[in-house]
């Protein structure tokens, strides 16, 4: 796949995911997806998703840096969001927090297969 293609791809799985898009994850993700090592395919990924939508009923996934290797993507994602109790077992409690994630894909065919994540929560601390 193009890097050009690739790019494309992985913005329009973000709007997917901010649309909450449910039917249309599987157009982005793998059957057998996995998330920071642990294999718990398309099913487990949207129940990770809505999961956090739950939590965070204000979220907004913001591309800040994209970076494309096929078939790799890495992305600096921006949040500014509130949630609505604890939050990586920090007592946010509905205070607004800003923060970022970094995430490492691989696809395959077209859609994500594994992902890697890390989030800055050092600067949620800082926050509260």
């Amino acid at each position: 796949m193009a890097v050009t293609d690739l790019a494309g791809l992985y913005r329009a799985y973000i709007d997917c995911l901010n649309r909450q898009d449910w039917a249309d994850l599987e157009r982005f993700v793998s059957d057998d997806a996995s998330h920071n090592g642990r294999k718990f395919g398309l099913s487990g990924y949207r129940a990770m998703l809505e999961n956090d939508f739950r939590q965070i009923p204000d979220l907004r996934f913001t591309i800040e840096l994209l970076v494309v290797e096929a078939p790799h993507v890495a992305s600096r994602l921006a949040f500014d969001c509130t949630p609505i109790g604890e939050f990586l077992g920090l007592p946010v409690h509905g205070k607004n927090i800003r923060f970022a994630e970094n995430v490492i894909y691989r696809f395959h065919n077209a859609r994500i297969t594994e992902a890697w994540s890390v989030i800055d929560k050092a600067a949620i601390e800082a926050q509260l």
